[in-house]
């Protein structure tokens, strides 16, 4: 039985809002591109690169649980092309920072994601 509260909104549209508002929330100099998931029309791919000289890149899918929530699953960390742990405490925290902002990214856009 469907929730009242589904996404109704189209994959790409939601991709084009996100990429519009999830850089207003990201630290001055890093860089987010957001793919369409090709086998999930409520999920899309989140790479982001960090600023400076650490040189690292972040991968998250994110995917709406319904029109308001989501649910974020790291997918890779890597430093200069490289895999790295994704356990040590910097990288922890930046993982922690990310996710923060993907969070405020789907509440700036609840007005267009909840009908």
């Amino acid at each position: 039985m469907p929730s009242n509260d589904e996404l109704t909104v189209p994959q790409q549209d939601l991709v084009e809002a996100w990429k519009r508002t999830l850089p207003e929330r990201l630290t001055e100099g890093d860089t987010a591109e957001i793919y369409p998931d090709g086998t999930d029309p409520r999920a899309f791919q989140v790479h982001i690169k960090t600023a400076g000289r650490q040189m690292m890149e972040f991968d998250f899918s994110v995917q709406y649980v319904d029109s308001r929530e989501i649910a974020i699953q790291l997918i890779d960390v890597e430093k200069d092309g490289q895999t790295v742990d994704e356990r040590a405490d910097i990288i922890q925290q930046l993982i922690g920072d990310y996710r923060r902002h993907l969070h405020e990214t789907a509440q700036a856009l609840h007005h267009y994601t909840h009908s």
